[in-house]
């Protein structure tokens, strides 16, 4: 496990044109909030999103998996323009390999930030693996990187920019907000 960006990581990041998220504990900090008569409710970053728009400005491409079925990760897909989504179940390789299948591109070539034991067969293949240190410690163990931030506060943001500057997109996709 590396703390920081090392010179063997941005490497890796170079190579991106696939990012997966997880959901729970990565797009969001875990929680679930459970309504009155029993919806369950997500809470979102908004810095992610933003993250994930600049990636696939840059043309890199982003999925999700998630064990959990939700119709607010649906939603939150749709809301983001991230078309491949698979929620449901604890095989999270089956849909990865399908998702290679479909995009034509490597394991190599693809980032996965993931938190929990059931992210581990997708983590042990990915060219770049990330975790969030609120991560279980058989997860954070085995990544490439862990990030400064949490899961659903800010972690996925700083993944794409990172992802964005070893691409060299990173200039490209900012200079409409520095204008």
């Amino acid at each position: 496990m590396n703390k920081a960006y090392n010179l063997e990581n941005v490497a890796r990041a170079a190579n991106i044109k696939l990012m997966i998220f997880d959901v729970d504990g990565v797009l969001t900090d875990g929680s679930l909030h459970y309504g009155p008569d029993g919806e369950v409710m997500k809470t979102f970053n908004v810095h992610d999103g933003l993250g994930i728009k600049l990636l696939q400005e840059a043309g890199i491409l982003t999925a999700i998996i998630s064990a959990r079925r939700s119709p607010q990760v649906t939603a939150r897909a749709r809301d983001l323009g991230i078309e491949f989504v698979h929620q449901g179940g604890h095989d999270k390789l089956t849909p990865f390999n399908d998702l290679l299948a479909k995009t034509g591109l490597q394991a190599g070539q693809v980032c996965f930030i993931g938190d929990d034991v059931v992210d581990l067969t997708i983590l042990k293949r990915v060219g770049f693996a990330v975790g969030v240190p609120n991560g279980r410690a058989d997860v954070l163990s085995r990544v490439h990187h862990v990030t400064e931030a949490h899961g659903g506060r800010g972690a996925v943001r700083e993944v794409c920019e990172f992802v964005l500057r070893a691409t060299g997109n990173y200039d490209k996709v900012m200079a409409q907000f520095l204008v």
